[in-house]
């Protein structure tokens, strides 16, 4: 058996490019030995089948974003019980439909966004590119988000009209925001500037008591069939 050398030299004289050129074909997903997908430049080889993906470029790819189904029970921002922990190889959604080639890169510097309380579950976004950043930090409080509420009780009187405009949260009053029944025990809400706690607080403050909530979407983003506990790629273009 040969001594082992770096991938980056193997691939190098593979393709007939540099050293430099190589390591980015490698860090970028292009390369695999023994057919798996290795990102390592220095991962060592000797007689393994080394190829490079015929349609390899040297771009680097997009930053990923990820759109995950958080059950309640885990923390979105912080915490001791993390939801990003939950984004692994493993968990993607097998009907992914976005098309984006999955990299181990995709997996370091995630951070999470838009607040969620732990006991509620649906849509999460967790992202490395700057630009999701900014919109979900800067720009989240005029942002729509929906979510479905399901209660327990008897309304107060004229309770949906105050839910809709007229309540209070934390000494502030609390702008206009879409409310109806999806059925007798579930409401539907489209709202802006949610703070952490405020859905529940309104429910109670019209006699009504949660039993949980669900987000289903942030701003033109849905959830969908996002199974819980599964993630899936926001495909590039697409936009909060």
């Amino acid at each position: 058996m040969p001594d082992p050398i770096r991938l980056s030299k193997r691939v190098a004289e593979l393709a007939g490019c540099s050293r430099a050129d190589a390591e980015r074909y490698i860090e970028n997903g292009w390369v695999s030995v023994d057919g798996v997908i290795v990102e390592a430049p220095q991962h060592p080889v000797s007689d393994e089948r080394v190829e490079l993906d015929p349609d390899a470029v040297l771009e680097a790819p997009e930053p990923a974003t990820v759109l995950l189904h958080k059950p309640a029970g885990f923390d979105a921002i912080a915490g001791r019980k993390p939801a990003a922990a939950l984004v692994t190889p493993a968990t993607r959604w097998a009907e992914d439909p976005s098309g984006v080639r999955l990299l181990q890169r995709h997996f370091t510097r995630l951070t999470p966004l838009v607040p969620l309380d732990a006991d509620a579950s649906g849509l999460m976004v967790l992202t490395q590119d700057g630009r999701v950043w900014r919109r979900l930090t800067e720009d989240i409080a005029q942002i729509e988000q929906e979510f479905v509420v399901e209660v327990a009780g008897e309304i107060a009187p004229y309770g949906l009209r105050r839910l809709a405009h007229g309540l209070r949260y934390r000494g502030r009053e609390l702008p206009p925001c879409k409310v109806s029944w999806q059925n007798e025990f579930r409401l539907r809400f489209a709202i802006k500037d949610v703070q952490p706690g405020q859905l529940r607080d309104m429910c109670a403050q019209v006699n009504l008591q949660v039993v949980a909530i669900r987000r289903l979407r942030i701003g033109r983003i849905a959830m969908a069939k996002l199974p819980v506990g599964e993630w899936r790629y926001l495909p590039v273009g697409e936009r909060f």
